[in-house]
């Protein structure tokens, strides 16, 4: 795909069936698909915060692949791993505004000093948007959930296996078992 900067949103929505991708500065960025594991989690995510929905209705579980239109300067646009969303359902258009809560789930490769700067700067694009609680998840690291919130950006919290991990105040009494997001039985490989 080639990309020329002065892409809109509906160049996005076009590229659907050539995969997940933000626009950004413009320019439609695509994202690389994901293993067995950054997907599995992200799944046990979305699962939990869809049943917190059904009980509550206060909001909208979104899984992996949503797009979210925003107006901020550089970027148009956000695809997080799962989402908690309290705007207006938009049928089968890209949902508008930021998701009160987002969870992005690293992929193996996206460790390091280059991605640690990608990963900030996502973050502070997701709290100028309106976001809350951004959930930075680390399956490689001791610190698997980083919690970081619009009202202290720069000090998460940390939670580790053992832990249950939440995302006040943006989902209000929900919380997931850090060790639900690992399946029964995995490999390295």
């Amino acid at each position: 795909m080639t990309q020329t900067k002065g892409a809109t949103i509906d160049d996005l929505a076009r590229v659907a069936d050539h995969g997940k991708a933000e626009l950004i500065d413009g320019v439609i960025v695509p994202m690389s698909p994901t293993g067995f594991l950054p997907n599995y989690v992200a799944g046990e995510i979305y699962a939990s915060l869809r049943e917190y929905a059904r009980q509550t209705r206060s909001g909208y579980a979104i899984g992996d692949n949503a797009g979210f239109i925003v107006d901020l300067p550089h970027r148009q646009s956000f695809s997080p791993d799962a989402a908690f969303y309290t705007g207006k359902a938009t049928g089968m258009r890209f949902l508008e505004g930021a998701p009160i809560f987002v969870v992005e789930v690293r992929s193996e490769s996206y460790y390091g000093r280059v991605a640690e700067r990608e990963i900030a700067a996502k973050r502070a694009d997701y709290f100028a948007a309106g976001t809350l609680v951004v959930w930075d998840a680390g399956i490689l690291s001791d610190a698997i959930i980083r919690v970081y919130r619009a009202d202290n950006p720069t000090q998460p919290t940390l939670y580790r296996r053992g832990d249950r991990a939440e995302a006040e105040p943006a989902v209000p009494g929900w919380s997931i078992a850090v060790d639900d997001l690992f399946p029964y039985a995995t490999t390295a490989e």
